[in-house]
């Protein structure tokens, strides 16, 4: 496991093939597998594959980021956006579904980006209107990212720097 976390890198240019659905739900499977606060995994993933929803989603969030015209998922085929119920451990019980889902993404040999901006598209009549489908009441739900997943094209990743002085003992 040590070796996905040392590897694993924000890929930020992505090939159009779709990945596997075997290699999608392992990385569902990740992020569902989460800590969360109290155990009450109150976290959701929707899984975008469909290409029109998916550019809706893109065209929504450059639109919050207030930089239309640009693909702030990088091309990925792939957008898993992950809610929360709203409470107050929402930020955290997302974040850690987050990052198992791209751990998870270096292991399946997945390039992986988390983007924000999540929680803007769950609080706009836009997005409410683009997740109809899921029959479920977004307002109960805080939006926390997005993890752009996909083949990435980038070739040989970039030496991982360790700045020191992050660690400090107590004994």
């Amino acid at each position: 496991m040590l070796k996905e976390l040392e590897l694993r890198r924000s890929c930020r240019n992505y090939d159009s093939k779709m990945p596997e659905e075997e290699k999608i739900n392992e990385v569902i499977n990740a992020g569902l597998h989460a800590a969360s606060g109290m155990g009450y995994q109150y976290g959701i993933i929707v899984a975008i594959t469909n290409k029109e929803v998916r550019d809706k989603i893109s065209t929504l969030n450059a639109k919050i980021m207030n930089n239309e015209g640009i693909d702030p998922f990088y091309g990925a085929p792939v957008i898993l956006l992950v809610a929360v119920k709203k409470w107050r451990n929402s930020p955290y019980d997302g974040a850690c579904m987050i990052e198992n889902m791209m751990i998870e993404a270096t292991n399946q040999g997945l390039g992986s980006c988390w983007i924000h901006r999540a929680k803007e598209e769950l609080e706009s009549n836009e997005g409410k209107e683009i997740l109809k489908s899921i029959k479920l009441d977004l307002d109960e739900y805080e939006g926390v990212g997005h993890v752009a997943l996909g083949y990435s094209l980038e070739k040989g990743a970039k030496e991982k720097i360790i700045k020191d002085n992050r660690v400090f003992w107590i004994k």
